[in-house]
């Protein structure tokens, strides 16, 4: 039996997926503490669905992801309009450092990938699939590249990056604790033990579901017209840069115009609706997750399963290694460079707030300390994504 939704009832089916994520993630605890998002929840019991009624051949439902690519793209432009050079100018040298860290930690990502990938002879650019674009790119990257990677020849490259993505996720909020413990007592660091002296820990997060902001038609009319404008133009931008033969994700074009508009608001002393475009491109981003999980093909993971297992842990290994012997170094040897040093587990292989989690966690047994909570927000939320997407698709036209 064959099912065809129409766009509408595709929207339909997706937002009932969303709040059934959303249902479940209230009612497991453990999905809340590791910070998995509802759309992957809801998205993911889908795609199980899916498996069943593909192995007993019940039946196979299509929908019609016409709006996925729109979602996509509107979510990346709002992160380009975050791509503010006065503020990491603001941000001083810790952010630049840490930006720098984050950066080295991505190249190093991609390396391993591919190269594990040539050890179990897979195509290169699916060892991708299990290096930054789903570690510090997260679910959202891993969407995006995922299907574009297809498109190049790369079958399972979406399913191998969400699964990647999920892995991530759980993993660095468990090593983020272990490798700060582990420096603190290995390097007998001194703690602000005094619990008097704590200070409450202000919560960060690229796009917080529970925004309590309120919102005037206008100035959501004004973010939505900066995100149109900006997606109209980056489509030309997009278009151009695929002239010259060169492999790039579709928004990349809209990433960069948002942030060219973003500075010259900047530079210019006027103010950008940032909140408004951020709870855009929150709304976009929960869209286009859930329409990705449920489009999961499950069984094209089963011939992948213990390289993609090996591959995975290799980047556990990596990142856990670079938090313990680079990260805390590089930041200052003390306390606050094993806070950082937690941070760059959660968002080196999950997302910013599996980083604030794990900062979190830490400052709450050992004492708070303010540096990190204001530098890894700033380097997680605003720079890194950007960031990212240049150095994969740098990869991938030098690997293809």
């Amino acid at each position: 039996m064959e099912f065809n939704l129409d766009i509408y009832l595709t929207m339909a089916l997706v937002s009932i997926v969303f709040y059934i994520g959303k249902y479940i993630r209230n009612k497991i605890s453990l999905l809340s503490k590791y910070c998995i998002p509802p759309s992957v929840v809801g998205g993911f019991v889908f795609a199980l669905l899916i498996l069943i009624f593909y192995i007993t051949g019940i039946a196979s439902i299509n929908l019609d992801t016409t709006l996925q690519n729109i979602f996509m793209t509107a979510f990346f432009t709002s992160i380009g309009f975050t791509a503010s050079f006065k503020v990491l100018k603001e941000g001083g040298i810790k952010v630049v450092t840490f930006l720098i860290l984050a950066v080295l930690l991505v190249i190093a990502q991609n390396v391993v990938g591919v190269i594990f990938a040539f050890i179990f002879k897979l195509p290169p650019l699916l060892g991708l699939c299990t290096a930054s674009i789903p570690m510090i790119g997260g679910h959202g990257t891993a969407g995006s590249f995922g299907p574009m990677l297809e498109e190049m020849g790369i079958n399972g490259a979406t399913t191998v990056s969400i699964a990647s993505a999920t892995f991530g996720l759980i993993m660095g909020s468990i090593i983020g604790g272990l490798v700060a413990r582990s420096l603190i007592h290995n390097h007998k660091i001194r703690t602000p033990h005094d619990e008097d002296s704590k200070e409450p820990v202000e919560e960060f997060g690229d796009y917080n579901e529970e925004n309590h902001n309120i919102l005037s038609f206008k100035k959501l009319m004004n973010g939505a017209c900066f995100l149109f404008i900006a997606m109209g133009l980056g489509s030309i931008v997009s278009k151009l840069i695929q002239d010259l033969g060169l492999t790039f994700p579709s928004y990349i074009g809209a990433m960069l115009v948002a942030a060219i508009i973003r500075n010259i608001y900047d530079f210019s002393g006027k103010q950008i609706v940032e909140k408004e475009i951020e709870t855009l491109g929150g709304l976009s981003l929960s869209f286009f997750l859930t329409m990705a999980l449920m489009g999961l093909k499950l069984w094209q993971l089963a011939d992948l399963a213990l390289p993609l297992l090996i591959m995975l842990f290799a980047q556990v290994l990596l990142v856990g290694l670079f938090a313990y012997f680079i990260t805390y170094r590089v930041m200052g040897k003390n306390y606050e460079s094993a806070v950082f040093s937690s941070a760059i587990c959660g968002f080196g292989m999950g997302a910013t707030p599996n980083a604030i989690a794990n900062m979190d966690e830490l400052t709450n047994r050992y004492g708070f300390v303010h540096t990190p909570y204001f530098v890894v927000p700033i380097v997680g939320c605003l720079f890194i994504d950007f960031v990212n997407s240049a150095i994969i698709t740098i990869f991938i036209n030098f690997i293809r």
